[in-house]
């Protein structure tokens, strides 16, 4: 005799269990959708608008005190691709146990997810310098925020134009 006959609901000796087992993947995936709802605004997701200074840095900095320069940023100005531009960091700080760089973030102005990349240091890092790659959606400011031990924060910024953006879609 056949297993499942044709005609039949191969889901009819399930009984009782199967609408139970769909109202709990509903239930899973309605949660699943309700915890990732957050998640845009944690990592503030501001698809296709600029932000200030201050919407940039203010969520990290939050009042701590803060100072321009201090380090130095650089970036071509006039940029063909947006998918790959070069970026280095170098941060004046004597990398001591008493005085050293915590924290360096690369900020964007225009991307989907402003903060860009977070770079952990300490004074086993020898130098508080960094070179990445970023992925910019268009012309824009781009920040370098340097944490340092004591608390304080030190930044530099500059403007990068664009000719192929980068971050079309949203991504």
């Amino acid at each position: 005799m056949a297993l499942f006959q044709y005609g039949t609901d191969p889901f009819e000796k399930a009984g009782p269990l199967w609408p139970e087992r769909r109202r709990l993947c509903g239930a899973l995936l309605g949660a699943a959708a309700v915890a990732s709802a957050p998640l845009a605004q944690a990592q503030r997701m501001y698809s296709g608008t600029l932000l200030s200074l201050p919407q940039m840095m203010d969520p990290i900095v939050a009042g701590r005190p803060l100072r321009e320069g201090g380090l130095l940023l650089e970036i071509p100005v006039l940029v063909d691709n947006g998918f790959l531009v070069p970026a280095r960091v170098v941060v004046d700080s004597p990398m001591t146990e008493q005085d050293h760089v915590t924290h360096l973030y690369l900020l964007s102005q225009r991307n989907p997810v402003t903060q860009m990349a977070v770079f952990h240091m300490g004074p086993w890092s020898g130098r508080a310098e960094i070179g990445t790659r970023l992925r910019l959606a268009g012309s824009q400011k781009v920040v370098a925020l340097a944490r340092l031990s004591d608390g304080s924060f030190r930044w530099q910024q500059t403007d990068v134009i664009v000719t192929e953006s980068a971050c079309v879609d949203g991504t």
